[in-house]
């Protein structure tokens, strides 16, 4: 890996500031290692949840001009079954890795916190924004930022690693929701989990594509979304942002960069360019700074705050 592209998050040196993001690949411990040898500097497992999930039926993705809408679910193995995964997969590679966790209550987000204290990951995802679930959980916690602050303030008493809250694009105001995760102590944020939800039609058919008929948007169509979101975020709190949302190239990276985000999540893209895209993105950062006469990727300028 380029030396150039090195970076820290939290204090831990990581070797690309590329993230595979929850959700992307399966919950195997060969799925990470796979995108770590790809180039991701860290690596994120499936939002796991206190007990196994079979998600929802399918379809459960559907491509579009722009994107892809989907409903998985939250699918996952549970948080013993995932813990395990993660233990293999650290006996292969020092990547840095998030334990992503679900839960609809303080007490269970407590709970799965003290699964995870007892593991070999290095920081905990609090996932308070899935929007697949609506049907079965209502609006996401990330909604109330009272609700994120009181999660996110437990659990920072309880947890052992560094949090990092990932809040939903879907909200009024997210610099609201931002601070609310950041005072509660929050050491970083995760954003944006998908937008909308949304739904595409089976014209033939004429019914929904997606058997949940609705899913979350992902994609290069929600790059501005992301940006817009991510920069007036930067502008307001001081902790670092893993910024994500339609990343596809070197160049959609430098963007959120200069938006304000520390670290960038890879994830659809993985669809559109293979699994080599975290190399391919991590090769076309440097060539932008070769390009532009930058040192390194922390000498590129952020934009001026709001």
């Amino acid at each position: 890996m380029h030396k150039r592209l090195k970076t820290k998050f939290l204090g831990v040196e990581i070797k690309s500031p590329l993230v595979l993001p929850a959700g992307i690949m399966d919950m195997s411990f060969s799925g990470l290692k796979v995108c770590n040898e790809n180039g991701a500097g860290i690596v994120t497992s499936k939002s796991l949840t206190l007990e196994p999930r079979s998600g929802h039926k399918g379809p459960v993705v559907a491509e579009f001009e722009g994107g892809f809408l989907n409903a998985m679910g939250l699918c996952n193995p549970g948080i013993a079954d995932g813990l395990a995964e993660i233990k293999e997969f650290k006996e292969y590679s020092a990547t840095p890795v998030i334990v992503s966790v679900f839960a609809t209550n303080t007490d269970d987000f407590l709970k799965l916190s003290e699964y995870v204290n007892n593991s070999k990951a290095d920081f905990l995802e609090l996932n308070l924004s899935c929007p697949n679930v609506y049907d079965e959980f209502g609006i996401p916690l990330a909604s109330s930022k009272n609700k994120v602050f009181e999660i996110v303030k437990a659990v920072k008493t309880k947890s052992k690693l560094p949090i990092i809250a990932k809040l939903s694009p879907n909200v009024l105001s997210i610099t609201d929701i931002a601070v609310s995760a950041e005072n509660a102590g929050a050491d970083a944020l995760c954003m944006i989990n998908t937008v909308g939800p949304g739904m595409l039609i089976d014209t033939k058919m004429v019914k929904p594509v997606l058997f949940n008929k609705f899913g979350g948007l992902s994609g290069p169509c929600i790059k501005p979304v992301a940006l817009k979101l991510i920069y007036q975020t930067y502008s307001t709190v001081k902790i670092p942002i893993i910024g994500m949302g339609g990343v596809t190239s070197g160049n959609d990276a430098i963007e959120m960069v200069m938006a304000g985000a520390s670290a960038i999540g890879v994830g659809t893209a993985v669809y559109y360019r293979g699994i080599e895209v975290f190399d391919k993105i991590n090769k076309e950062i440097i060539d932008f700074l070769d390009e532009n006469d930058y040192t390194s990727l922390e000498n590129v300028p952020k934009l001026e705050k709001l």
